[in-house]
């Protein structure tokens, strides 16, 4: 824990007290978003001091340039950047033509922030003392609409303390921003049109080398003391930012409001030529609505998601304000509506890992939608990477691959690889796992098979032919090696049978055979389509059923477990109970030659095939591996702890699951790896889900049947959940006393507790 500054409540995360020093850690955690867009914590009004600013549009990227020292073949031309779009927020406050600023204002006293995540909104207070003596409070809420999710809303209210004073409001639109993270520091953004049509105005640009069109909108209305008033404003223009002022003479103790609304509409959703108009009619519908009625839609579209995907916890309030963090930001990320996004490892908060798609979407995010909404939420993400798949065997050729071999990239925007570290880039190729797992992982929940012949069989086939290609037989063992890769755990690089890799490459390849044996029997027309299409041989099949029969994998009898790689014994195994804390994290302290040299692991590695494969091994090969391995992990990823707590809690060592539960539902509230202020870990947060549900819950499907076996930390009173399992809702209530299951469906259900079977009958 490296901050400890968040006021513990169940349902908000709360900040009291101004300090300039955490403004950026807050802008991270205060963002908000509505899955079409999103926004840092950032002050509507001007501040000078440190700040990230920061403004999304999903699926709006720039292709920036690769920037390496030497160029090797096969690097992706360029890293997709996920843009700072043009602000709308932002409101210049002036009180008697001094212009409002937290960082030079005499005093500021009575600072609350509130991200109030039960209704979808932030809010703000204080009390300031400018520099001309003028004693002034200020209260603000914004929300990004879930009801027109091109529209954003602010109020903006300013009360005088000590005076009489005119307030000037100057409410504008600046496309004239840039990146926090750029190579090159290109420009961005081409601004085509500022233009201003009554008390709207619009900035119309698009994206360089990408061609995105943009219409960024706003319009504002006036209130004293709650009641709408006319208030006639000045407006002004440069080539990239439009704004209106608006002067007001308003008396000692009278409130001041603006409501402003503003926002996005983009190509991806309408005619180009034709953005200026959809922004008038998103304007129209939301000031017709008013701010008061679009905040009341706001709390009614927030209830109906919590309704599925709440889990409470009783007798622990910072565990229960770090699950709603965790699963607040999931459903201001992605909300399943629009097939071409994903979900960014940063979501909508800051601009680190491009804010692209990784491999954490198919490990880890989609068995939280997949329970938590309907069934067609998972399966959109899947047809996701379905729609990439010529990309992916492009990507493969690129690397010297043939026949239709496929390649998911570490990193996309549109199918095309574009991450920009060797290591990560040729040798972290475990993501092509996932992503076959997903289809599994689909399949076993919902028991939906539709997809696997639809469109999941080339997907299969296209990954088992990668595997097939990128194995390497050794006479000398007599066995097939994958070499030269990156395993989960990023801190070693360029290494020999990561078993994980090699583990989840024989996996994918049985899995394609038997996918391929039930479609040529149960699918007929499918499997003649797939055949014609992809042109697979039986002699191919029987090169990828040798690969996957003699795949090497490491393993110590000394030890008796599985090694992560061909030489981890090698190294000199220092335990992290033995490093001196001094050192970490090691990210951040050491070189990474020292990193590369050291025993330690950055996340599940593994591991990691123990917990996707758990069927495959024993309780006593898992705790076995457990206690070997988890001793040198220092758990610097994000994606770490979650992991680690479904195990320990499915080894029933509850103090220590719980202990990673809280590191991976707090670890942005209380800043674990010093590095909050970048952003959110936003597709970790799914794995804070699954450490829950999976974890303390045991929710598994096993032998086609829902299965739990539900365990509760002891400082806990009682916790719950609702899964949606094949168009059923169980809710689930573990108290120190016992279990219960409540069925919402039509039919009854047969589930395993604890390994015995049980019947729940609809509300009963």
């Amino acid at each position: 824990m490296n901050q400890d500054y968040i006021i513990p409540n169940e349902w908000s995360i709360i900040e009291e007290g101004f300090n300039s020093e955490k403004v950026k850690s807050s802008e991270s955690l205060f963002s908000i978003g509505n899955g079409a867009m999103g926004q840092r914590a950032n002050f509507e009004e001007n501040y000078s001091g440190e700040t990230f600013q920061g403004s999304y549009i999903g699926g709006v990227y720039y292709p920036d340039k690769t920037r390496v020292g030497w160029w090797k073949n096969g690097y992706p031309e360029y890293f997709a950047k996920v843009l700072n779009a043009p602000n709308w927020i932002g409101i210049n406050v002036l009180i008697n033509e001094e212009k409002l600023d937290l960082n030079t204002c005499k005093e500021v006293s009575k600072f609350k922030r509130e991200l109030n995540m039960q209704e979808g909104c932030l809010s703000r207070s204080f009390e300031a003392v400018l520099q001309n003596g003028i004693k002034i409070n200020v209260a603000t809420k914004r929300f990004l609409s879930l009801e027109i999710d091109e529209i954003g809303a602010i109020s903006y209210n300013i009360t005088l303390l000590n005076s009489d004073a005119k307030i000037t409001y100057i409410p504008y639109i600046d496309a004239g921003i840039t990146n926090e993270d750029t190579n090159w520091d290109d420009q961005f953004w081409d601004v085509l049109k500022v233009s201003q049509n009554n008390q709207q105005s619009y900035i119309e640009a698009r994206t360089m080398k990408t061609h995105f069109y943009t219409c960024t909108f706003m319009e504002s209305r006036f209130f004293i003391d709650n009641k709408e008033v006319e208030v006639s404003g000045k407006s002004e223009q440069t080539s990239n930012l439009i704004s209106s002022t608006y002067q007001q003479d308003i008396k000692e103790n009278q409130t001041f409001t603006i409501h402003k609304f503003g926002g996005y509409v983009v190509d991806r959703d309408h005619a180009k030529e034709g953005l200026v108009a959809a922004a008038k009619v998103a304007l129209d519908k939301a000031v017709s609505f008013g701010f008061d009625v679009l905040l009341e839609k706001q709390k009614e579209s927030w209830a109906q998601i919590w309704s599925m995907s709440d889990i409470t916890i009783e007798g622990d309030v910072k565990a229960q304000q770090g699950i709603r963090f965790n699963i607040f930001q999931l459903n201001q990320t992605y909300l399943g509506t629009d097939a071409s996004l994903n979900i960014g490892p940063k979501g909508f908060t800051g601009e680190k890992y491009g804010g692209s798609t990784y491999w954490d979407t198919e490990a880890y995010c989609i068995p939280f939608y997949m329970a938590t909404k309907d069934q067609s939420v998972a399966r959109t993400l899947l047809e996701y990477r379905y729609n990439h798949l010529d990309k992916a065997i492009e990507n493969a050729g690129k690397l010297g691959f043939t026949n239709g071999a496929a390649l998911y990239p570490m990193v996309t925007m549109n199918g095309e690889e574009c991450h920009n570290e060797w290591e990560i880039t040729f040798e972290e190729i475990h993501r092509n796992g996932a992503i076959a797992f997903a289809i599994y992982n689909y399949y076993r929940f919902t028991n939906d098979y539709s997809y696997i012949p639809e469109k999941g069989l080339e997907v299969l086939i296209g990954i088992a032919r990668f595997w097939q290609q990128r194995a390497t037989f050794s006479s000398d063992k007599n066995k097939f090696m994958i070499l030269g890769v990156t395993g989960p755990n990023e801190y070693e690089n360029n290494i020999n049978n990561n078993f994980y890799t090699n583990y989840i490459a024989k996996w994918c390849i049985n899995y394609a055979l038997e996918n391929i044996e039930t479609v040529k029997t149960d699918h007929v027309s499918d499997y003649i389509r797939i055949k014609e299409k992809v042109n697979f041989t039986d002699e191919e099949l029987v090169k990828w059923k040798s690969v996957a029969d003699g795949m090497y994998f490491p393993y110590s009898e000394k030890n008796k477990v599985y090694l992560q790689q061909d030489g981890f014994l090698d190294k000199e195994l220092i335990t992290v109970a033995n490093l001196d804390k001094s050192q970490r994290p090691i990210n951040q302290k050491w070189s990474w030659d020292r990193i590369l040299r050291s025993p330690y692991i950055k996340q599940a590695d593994t591991l990691q095939g123990f917990y996707m494969f758990e069927d495959d091994f024993s309780t006593e090969e898992l705790e076995r591996h457990f206690d070997f391995y988890e001793p040198f992990t220092v758990h610097e990823s994000s994606l770490s702890p979650c992991v680690h707590s479904i195990q320990a809690a499915k080894l029933d060592r509850m103090d220590q699951a719980y202990t990673f539960y809280l590191r991976t539902s707090r670890l942005d509230l209380d800043d674990y790896n010093h590095e909050v202020e970048e952003g959110l870990h936003i597709t970790s947060m799914a794995g804070t889900w699954m450490s829950i549900v999976e974890g303390f819950g045991g929710m598994r499907v096993k032998n086609n049947t829902l299965s739990f076996a539900p365990k509760i930390p002891k400082g806990w009173k009682a916790y719950s959940f609702k899964v949606n399992f094949r168009h059923q809702v169980i809710t689930v209530n573990v108290s120190q006393k016992g279990t219960e299951f409540i069925l919402a469906g039509k039919e009854a259900i047969d589930i395993l507790v604890d390994g015995e079977q049980v019947t729940v009958s609809p509300n009963n």
